[in-house]
């Protein structure tokens, strides 16, 4: 990259605008969607049946797989992580 630029990065510009955190939870459950979405397609698995393996409700699974809804719990996330055959990384930075 080049480094005589003017101006900030655009992770500094969301910072200053407040949204730097929502931004990158939306962009965070926007891949979990995607992946989800991705295992579903490859198993050929209905929203119902994805919600039996889970251990959650039709209505969840929705949740889950609406990208534009950022709200997710840990213990979602984890049972995602285990159907699609992943390791959850938490850092703090």
């Amino acid at each position: 990259m080049n480094k005589n630029y003017i101006g900030s990065s655009f992770d500094n510009f969301l910072e200053e605008e407040d949204i730097l955190q929502k931004s990158e939870a939306i962009a965070i459950k926007r891949v979990i969607a995607y992946a989800l979405e991705e295992k579903m397609k490859a198993d050929n698995i209905s929203i119902n049946r994805l919600a039996k393996e889970l251990k959650t409700s039709r209505t969840a699974v929705c949740r889950i797989l609406d990208p534009n809804n950022a709200s997710i719990t840990l213990n979602t996330i984890e049972k995602i992580a285990k159907y699609l055959g992943k390791k959850i990384i938490l850092s703090f930075a």
